[in-house]
């Protein structure tokens, strides 16, 4: 059964609800059946290539508008949820960058069968180690490192190779009423909007794969909500 997960590499709930959506697979029996393809998302997809911010407060300064003291604020609660799931946020260092070649490459590593080795060290790189990840050569690095050829990381990134399956990506979740990241959808019927709880990812992997199972598709979408990020700076 397929399970497609939409989110951002600068969003901080789509690096938590990646491992609250591992911890619930871990308990999962059924995991074996599990298919998960990333799907790429901007939360701000006009940032100009090239353009960098030293930490996540100056970004939102910035570019959304905040005070220095409310960035800070909003993000100090999220930081202490992502030491809950098991990952460190430091905003203080977080180089923001657009996250377009970030997201190529995570579908160069789909194409290997690496996607999710590169997607969290994509993270890791951008929340926790303080690296751009807008970068050629912490791409390359980052790619090297989930075993991709480095030849063909560099070619990749040299090309618009990707290109047409990040737009596909960004249009369909658009299309499906995607308004906030991550988003999980389970087998095109249910979705999970925001890095809900373990507990959560649990029940809803339990009952979409029952049905899967049973061969009853449905293409409709049955959301259940938690914490997300918007395209206009909020991450609540």
């Amino acid at each position: 059964m397929k399970i497609e997960v939409w989110s951002d590499i600068v969003c901080p709930f789509c690096y938590i609800g990646k491992h609250n959506f591992e911890t619930a697979l871990q308990q999962f029996e059924e995991a074996q059946s599990i298919e998960l393809e990333w799907k790429s998302f901007q939360l701000d997809p006009e940032l100009p290539k090239g353009t960098t911010y030293t930490n996540t407060y100056q970004y939102l300064a910035e570019r959304k508008g905040m005070s220095i003291a409310q960035a800070k604020e909003m993000t100090s609660g999220v930081a202490m949820t992502g030491k809950n799931a098991g990952v460190t946020l430091n905003f203080e260092k977080a180089v923001v960058a657009n996250t377009w070649d970030a997201h190529r490459l995570v579908h160069l590593a789909q194409s290997k069968e690496a996607g999710s080795r590169v997607k969290e060290a994509l993270f890791k790189a951008h929340f926790t180690d303080g690296k751009d990840i807008s970068d050629p050569d912490t791409l390359v690095a980052i790619g090297m490192e989930a075993g991709l050829d480095e030849t063909a990381v560099t070619t990749m990134l040299g090309s618009d190779e990707y290109g047409y399956e990040v737009t596909q990506d960004i249009l369909e979740a658009r299309n499906i009423g995607v308004r906030g990241v991550p988003f999980f959808v389970f087998n095109r019927k249910y979705a999970v909007s925001g890095a809900q709880p373990a507990e959560v990812f649990l029940q809803t992997l339990k009952k979409a794969v029952a049905e899967w199972r049973a061969a009853n598709p449905d293409i409709s979408l049955d959301a259940t909500e938690g914490p997300s990020c918007s395209p206009d700076g909020a991450c609540d």
